[in-house]
């Protein structure tokens, strides 16, 4: 977890690794980071998936973000590389 603090700006952010045989970190994340930002008191929030599985095309061809809602209605901005 992280949270990040410039001047008035808070962010929230949870960090997962999305291993070769393991699933996919994002339902996981997700809640994880719902109960963070509920901690810090805010509605958004960042989940970054960092993709090491051993047959995954160069970083700059798969980063992609895409914004999904937490269990509690959050919006997050989910960031896969």
């Amino acid at each position: 977890d992280l949270c990040l603090r410039y001047g008035a700006v808070t962010l929230g952010m949870e960090l997962k690794v999305w291993r070769d045989h393991e699933a996919d970190p994002l339902v996981e994340g997700l809640v994880q980071l719902d109960g963070y930002l509920a901690g810090l008191g805010l509605d958004t929030g960042w989940l970054v998936i960092f993709d090491r599985r051993s047959d995954q095309p160069p970083i700059a061809e798969r980063t992609a973000c895409q914004t999904a809602t937490s269990p509690q209605d959050r919006a997050i901005a989910v960031i896969r590389a």
